[in-house]
């Protein structure tokens, strides 16, 4: 009898997992379900490049009807709302019940706002095409309107946060921000570009010389960095910082962190700060009947210490494929595949001509335009994979 397999949410391991169970076992075997909030897979990867003007929607978001295309997986366009795993069930925000023999956690995490005042509610937030796209507009109808007022806060964009996306998106804006000034007759050099992190350094995830090629390169470009000075409050446009200066900006678009989603721990599922446990084949510690990949796991070490796995967009997908397998060796009653992800580097644009990235198992250094289409490569690989190459044409 076929087993009903229902996945939540189609990110990278969403997607990944269903594409693999399906190269194993038809319709007859198990019945597949794809819940997503969104009729298309985003590439959270691209995002910076849509919110600075770089590339289109059509480019970095893939209709999921069509990556599944004569796959025979069902996709249901909902909000998940809740899911109880002792219940096997999955409740959606239009009122309907799935019930499931296996579940697929993928829904990935949400902004993490540290409880700062005034943070969540006026500040821009990078997580879909939608927020992407409603940051360019936003930057545009600011530069509008210092054309018209020359008015400081117009003029002035914040970025909190800096990681990979912060970092990413600064670089977008300050590469392609002075055509769309020019068009309003605005010096880009009038704009204050600001990029605001509470810890030491941009980029900790990289060496100390990838970090200052990066810190030099955006600042040549215009980008002012405020290392060391966390947001402890924003009121309006005024955003407050630890030293008790403030920065009046009508653009701010926060980047800062990531948290678990409540939902998964409400499940029932056994969680570590919001995160579900998973064994090393990705199945839940607590539910072996529930496999959770992404941002909505952690795998904890023997002994306590750091998760092994960081929450990356490779990971995901590395566990997507490892999830989808081990869904089909379940089935079918064969050994499970531990998961074993190979780390292909860290790569981080700075515009669309530079880049610095580490790569390789000898963590090899690339800086300039060599990171950068290392980055493009990457990008590739991953539509190729996913059958969506279609996706270079725009």
């Amino acid at each position: 009898m076929s087993k009903e397999i229902v996945i939540l949410g189609a990110g990278y391991g969403g997607l990944l997992t269903a594409q693999t169970l399906r190269k194993y076992l038809n319709n007859d075997e198990a019945k597949i379900t794809v819940v997503n909030k969104y009729p298309t897979h985003q590439l959270i990867t691209e995002l910076h490049r849509l919110a600075g003007g770089t590339t289109t929607e059509k480019a970095i978001s893939f209709a999921l009807e069509k990556l599944f295309k004569g796959k025979d997986v069902n996709v249901v366009i909902q909000e998940v709302k809740s899911f109880s795993v002792d219940k096997k069930e999955v409740y959606l925000a239009n009122g309907s019940v799935l019930s499931y023999d296996n579940l697929v956690v993928a829904l990935g995490s949400q902004t993490g706002y540290f409880g700062i005042p005034g943070l969540e509610e006026n500040s821009m937030v990078l997580k879909s095409v939608e927020d992407a796209n409603k940051i360019y507009n936003h930057i545009e109808s600011k530069i509008a309107s210092y054309a018209k007022s020359k008015n400081p806060a117009d003029a002035t964009i914040v970025i909190g946060g800096g990681g990979l996306t912060g970092v990413e998106l600064v670089g977008e804006i300050i590469d392609n921000f002075p055509k769309v000034a020019a068009k309003y007759g605005v010096d880009f050099k009038e704009l204050d570009i600001k990029l605001v992190e509470a810890g030491p350094k941009i980029l900790p995830v990289l060496p100390d010389s990838l970090i200052q090629r990066a810190t030099e390169s955006l600042a040549a470009r215009g980008v002012e960095f405020l290392t060391g000075l966390p947001v402890t409050g924003v009121e309006g446009n005024v955003i407050s910082l630890k030293d008790g200066s403030t920065i009046t900006a009508n653009t701010f678009v926060w980047t800062g962190g990531v948290a678990a989603l409540p939902i998964v721990q409400e499940s029932g599922l056994e969680c570590d700060r919001g995160k579900a446990i998973i064994d090393e084949y990705l199945r839940s510690k607590s539910h072996p009947d529930v496999f959770v990949v992404g941002d909505a796991s952690v795998s904890l070490p023997e002994g306590g210490g750091r998760p092994l796995y960081a929450p990356t967009a490779q990971n995901a997908w590395q566990m997507g494929e490892t999830a989808g397998y081990n869904l089909f060796a379940t089935i079918r009653g064969q050994k499970l595949e531990e998961f074993n992800p190979i780390n292909s580097g860290t790569l981080a644009s700075l515009g669309r001509k530079d880049g610095v990235a580490q790569v390789g198992s000898n963590n090899i250094e690339l800086k300039g335009i060599t990171a950068s289409l290392m980055k493009e490569a990457s990008h590739v690989r991953y539509l190729s994979h996913i059958k969506a190459l279609y996706g270079l044409a725009y």
